[in-house]
């Protein structure tokens, strides 16, 4: 589905730094990720996990390498893929609904059509009674299901997320990770996830990719081999669970061998 191959990504007038310096914080990135594989990119802040993913969207052009979706060079934005970020993105004059309904409207879907799709997508997501209500008039974590929905309704071919459930409480970032399974698991898209959270890549991820800081390069790429479904006291409570943690932690602060138990 995706293969990226030598990604290199700097930037230059680095404030306080040398004039024409520049800051180099992609090198040398390259893995490849199979059709419906769920996959999260784990590392610390200023690693180049966004970077990385905002490359992919085709927000962010890449200085070197090859980045290929089913085959075709990525040049720019495309309907083929849909992103989430962490701050919601909500249109905040549109209500939920119209949020939701916004992709599809672009795309010149007809209302009678997106509105089906849509409120499929809501009442999954657990808003259904929510569709008039505004961004302001719900909570953080009911925005981010809107982002959801409006990020699954469009069917894209790959989903990109970028730190989605950062800004909520654990309860609802418990929530809200079960409800974004539920659904993957009945599309079975291929997900690329960034996270700086241990426990969340591994509960979700089907393949954890282990980012070491500045410039941004590639740990460890390891396999979670967890059973699906999931359900999050069952699987954090298991031995397997923990030796992920452990070796996933030791990747993160020491590095470890590109590829890892891939």
């Amino acid at each position: 589905m995706l293969d990226i191959q030598s990604l290199g990504k700097s930037y230059g007038d680095v404030k306080g730094g040398v004039e024409g310096q520049r800051l180099t914080v992609l090198d040398n990135i390259s893995f490849s990720v199979p059709k419906n594989q769920f996959v999260c990119l784990l590392g610390a802040s200023g690693c180049g996990k966004t970077t990385l993913l905002r490359i992919v969207a085709g927000l962010v052009d890449p200085d070197d390498g090859e980045l290929l979706l089913e085959g075709k060079p990525i040049r720019g934005p495309g309907q083929d893929r849909s992103m989430v970020f962490q701050n919601y993105g909500l249109l905040p004059w549109r209500t939920v609904m119209a949020n939701v309904e916004f992709g599809l409207e672009l795309r010149g879907v007809s209302k009678a059509e997106r509105r089906k799709i849509c409120q499929d997508y809501i009442n999954r997501v657990g808003l259904k009674g929510f569709e008039e209500h505004y961004p302001h008039q719900i909570s953080g974590g009911m925005q981010q299901r809107v982002a959801l929905a409006r990020a699954f309704s469009k069917e894209p071919k790959i989903l990109l997320m970028d730190e989605p459930f950062a800004a909520v409480d654990m309860q609802t970032r418990e929530q809200l990770q079960d409800e974004l399974l539920a659904i993957w698991n009945t599309m079975q898209i291929t997900v690329l996830f960034v996270t700086h959270g241990v426990d969340e890549a591994i509960y979700l991820g089907d393949r954890v990719i282990v980012m070491g800081s500045r410039p941004g390069r590639i740990n460890a790429d390891i396999m979670t081999d967890l059973p699906r479904p999931r359900s999050n006291s069952d699987i954090k409570s298991s031995k397997r669970f923990d030796d992920l943690r452990h070796e996933i932690r030791d990747a993160l602060h020491h590095g470890g061998a590109t590829g890892g138990r891939s």
